[in-house]
């Protein structure tokens, strides 16, 4: 036999005794009501937090979705401005062509009617040289 005093067969059966002893507390902790209510309470929490959750996720992809269809709108305006100014620069640039174009013709008609003034008076100079010629060879 051994010196010590429980031997091993006894000292495994008070460690059984034991762990039994503990689970049979825990069993009966887990059995009490109090605990099923406070974890009830801990449950209703939690989907309360949940339900929170998913109600602000669904407000911030409702507002990201204003956004969005507000940055469209916003682009779709801008895309209109854009199209209007060009419009009106198309249109300025057309009545500055059609301007500068009369301004050249009006131009082109004023030197012709001058070139054809100009000859009229070289025409008429010319016939009164001749008429005078001939009238100082003739005499009269």
């Amino acid at each position: 036999m051994s010196f010590k005093a429980p031997d091993l067969q006894q000292r495994q059966r008070e460690a059984a005794a034991a762990k039994k002893a503990m689970l049979e507390k825990f069993r009966l902790a887990a059995q009490d009501p109090e605990v099923a209510k406070r974890r009830a309470e801990r449950v209703a929490v939690h989907e309360a937090r949940v339900a929170r959750v998913a109600e602000r996720d669904a407000a911030k992809k409702a507002r990201e979705a204003e956004l969005v269809a507000q940055a469209a709108r916003e682009a779709e305006r801008a895309a209109q401005t854009k199209r209007e100014a060009e419009e009106a620069a198309e249109h300025a640039r057309r009545a500055a062509e059609e301007t500068a174009a009369r301004k050249v013709a009006e131009e082109a008609d004023a030197a012709a009617a001058l070139a054809a003034q100009q000859k009229a008076e070289r025409d008429a100079r010319y016939a009164a040289r001749k008429a005078a010629k001939k009238m100082r060879r003739r005499g009269y």
